[in-house]
């Protein structure tokens, strides 16, 4: 059974920081690009960042300059370290799984909420 669990969610201030974990078992962590998508709401789910297995990362340019994703295929679990925060960046948070030569995530957790007040 494959589970994805976040955490590190808040209420902050705009320009402080926060940083996201997710844990995943029941998958190859390494072999798995992991990602970071948000939903605001009455908005889409939008992609936020991902990662490669080697390591390569992807950013929206929303947040290009302020966000770093990072992953430890030892520990199975994937970083979001968000600084300069906006209240634009409220959203729930959410860790996803996709598995090699998957075209899209193939696995969720559960959300994790992140305010920003201005």
């Amino acid at each position: 059974q494959v589970q994805l669990v976040e955490s590190g969610g808040g209420l902050v201030q705009a320009g402080e920081s926060l940083r996201l974990s997710c844990v995943a078992s029941g998958i190859i962590f390494s072999i798995n690009t992991m990602g970071w998508y948000r939903q605001a709401p009455g908005k889409q789910r939008e992609l936020v960042a991902t990662i490669t297995g080697p390591g390569r990362k992807n950013y929206a340019d929303s947040v290009k300059g302020r966000f770093t994703i990072s992953r430890d295929n030892a520990k199975n679990t994937v970083y979001l370290q968000m600084n300069s925060l906006k209240p634009e960046d409220t959203a729930v948070y959410y860790c996803s799984a996709q598995p090699i030569l998957q075209p899209r995530p193939e696995y969720w957790g559960q959300g994790t909420q992140v305010t920003v007040s201005s």
